[in-house]
């Protein structure tokens, strides 16, 4: 059984013991009935998980179930990832067809030879010969089936020795004045185009020396033009600038080992699918409807909207090498803490709620050293255990990790910093909104706006 099989069979599983039809499914995880139908026969596959996350909640899945289609959804996206990643044949060019060689006719008799001086004036009259002269004066002219006549083979010398006059010429210039200078070189800096250095390692004039301690370029970040391998080393070969078995690479000592994970990081998760609120300083005549969960950060960056109160980070973790990773702990840095902006406060739903209550670690943000503590779930009245570490996780056995910061006094930017430990070494891993800091404003005496569907607008 293929991974979207595995998939959709749990789907069905889930289905018809929660009793519902495809039109009420559908209906609650905004998308159509035929493309549910779709997911449950495995004949499509959902792009993101959040529609797997509300069918699950939907159907009244389990904590252990949910955690069962979670992983087999990601079995079969990285299946259907790696087969679109497989690379297409490239049919071969047919074979081009020799030309046909026919018999050389006999040469014409020469002519008696003619002055230089008159070569020279029959060039001036008619250049365009002597470019048609110079044109077949190639391998392609020789093998040709037809000779030229001695006339044009005349001129044709004439070109040719003008050309490795001026080629002689300019050789010539090149040994005596030697290279610019000031010319680029092809040594190893930074977008393959960085000046040489001078003996003591100084940089060359019109270029700022690097800070003392910084770490080199990467190599596999390099410019998109790409960059040519470094100088040989003096007295050495041309050749020698892949590492040998008698010699090989020094590692760096000041670069950590790369994390062998993998997160996936959704900064807009909302409490049972539908209860969240924004801040934003636009009034409620310019703030559009509220969107579904899977549309709001599209719809918070356009309005520039953060999120109030309390925020959601949901974090996907799997391992990306062969090996099992174990996580160590989570750490709560807060970047920075201004005073709440004085904005309105949107609530995306009038009431909502569920039955599930994932267990999650709370981090509270007013804290002066906050920490991320794990706390239980509730699921339809059963308790789920709080999380703890040390976890493990793999390429197959991924581990989802849910944080929810809250804060009533600040407007705070803050991350977390997950401490893991592999064969290959230990290191941190740094959990932010896509290379920004996550950011949660207090909304405590802010104007609410809820919105009115019978009435379409925002309303208090």
């Amino acid at each position: 059984m293929s991974e979207a099989e595995d998939f959709a069979r749990l789907m069905r599983a889930l289905k018809e013991r929660g009793g519902l039809s495809y039109g009420v499914l559908a209906r609650r995880l905004h998308t159509s009935t035929s493309t549910l139908h779709r997911y449950c026969s495995g004949d499509a596959l959902p792009v993101e998980f959040a529609v797997v996350d509300r069918f699950a909640r939907a159907c009244g899945a389990s904590a252990a179930e949910a955690v069962d289609l979670h992983r087999a959804w990601l079995l079969a996206d990285a299946r259907r990832r790696a087969g679109a990643a497989r690379p297409q044949p490239v049919p071969r060019p047919a074979p081009e067809p020799e030309p046909a060689v026919t018999a050389e006719p006999p040469a014409a008799p020469e002519p008696e030879p003619v002055p230089a001086v008159a070569v020279e004036a029959e060039q001036e009259q008619e250049p365009a010969v002597a470019v048609e002269a110079a044109v077949v004066v190639g391998p392609a002219a020789v093998a040709g089936p037809q000779a030229r006549p001695s006339r044009y083979r005349r001129r044709a010398a004439v070109v040719a020795a003008a050309g490795l006059a001026a080629g002689a010429v300019a050789v010539a210039l090149l040994a005596v004045t030697g290279p610019d200078p000031g010319a680029p070189s092809a040594g190893p800096g930074p977008g393959g185009g960085a000046g040489t250095r001078g003996p003591s390692g100084s940089a060359p004039a019109g270029q700022t020396p690097p800070e003392a301690g910084a770490a080199p370029p990467e190599s596999g970040t390099g410019s998109a033009m790409g960059s040519a391998p470094p100088p040989a080393p003096e007295g050495g070969s041309a050749t020698a600038s892949a590492p040998s078995s008698a010699s090989p690479p020094v590692p760096n000592p000041g670069r950590a080992p790369a994390a062998p994970l993998k997160a996936a990081v959704r900064s807009h998760v909302w409490a049972a699918g539908c209860d969240h609120a924004y801040l934003t300083e636009r009034g409620p005549g310019s703030v559009p409807p509220p969107p579904v969960e899977a549309d709001a950060p599209a719809w918070a960056s356009a309005q520039r909207a953060v999120h109030a109160g309390s925020q959601i980070v949901e974090v996907t973790l799997h391992g990306t090498g062969g090996g099992a990773v174990v996580l160590e702990g989570l750490e709560v840095r807060v970047g920075a803490r201004r005073t709440p902006p004085a904005w309105n406060v949107y609530q995306m739903s009038q009431g909502c709620g569920g039955g599930l209550t994932p267990a999650a670690f709370a981090v509270n943000l007013d804290a002066p050293r906050p920490l991320a503590r794990p706390v239980a779930g509730n699921d339809a009245g059963s308790r789920q255990p709080a999380p703890a570490f040390p976890m493990r996780v793999s390429a197959a056995e991924p581990v989802v990790l849910r944080v929810e910061a809250a804060t009533t006094g600040c407007d705070c930017d803050w991350s977390l910093d997950l401490r893991w430990t592999s064969p290959s070494g230990s290191g941190t891993l740094r959990i932010d909104d896509g290379g920004r800091p996550l950011r949660t404003s207090a909304a405590s005496g802010r104007p609410v706006y809820g919105y009115a569907l019978e009435q379409g607008r925002w309303a208090r």
